[in-house]
């Protein structure tokens, strides 16, 4: 499959000229498309002419800013994917794709996900972040 980098480069403009307004407010927990692009590799791709794809406010670190992991509607297993239920259905947040976003890309919020699945996927994510040294 052909990426269009061009015209995704077209939109990282116009989303990067948006101002965000004292008004918009977005918190961990919550799903929301995201205008994530189209990326290099195995990195997850956006969709539509938006290039988005549902993606969960991990950590919020300012209005600007938070670590966010996308979401994939096909059902996947392994300690990289944990399933999780919101307001559109099931999905499977893809853990090895935590990454930094500007907030300038969230484009309309989804819903929430539960304390329990949120939970999972900061377990999920702190398993991978441990290194395990030799003995």
């Amino acid at each position: 499959m052909e990426k269009d980098f061009d015209k995704w480069n077209k939109e990282k403009k116009r989303v990067h000229a948006l101002a965000i307004g004292h008004d918009f407010f977005f918190h961990e927990r919550e799903v929301w498309w995201c205008a994530i692009g189209a990326n290099v590799g195995v990195e997850a791709d956006g969709k539509h002419d938006s290039f988005e794809r549902p993606v969960l406010v991990v950590r919020k670190f300012n209005k600007d800013m938070f670590w966010g992991v996308p979401f994939t509607s096909r059902a996947r297993a392994g300690e990289y994917f944990v399933k999780t239920a919101h307001d559109r259905g099931i999905s499977w947040a893809a853990l090895s794709q935590l990454r930094t976003w500007s907030s300038k890309r969230l484009l309309r919020k989804i819903g929430k996900i539960s304390e329990h699945d949120f939970t999972a996927v900061v377990r999920g994510i702190g398993n991978l972040t441990k290194s395990e040294t030799p003995q």
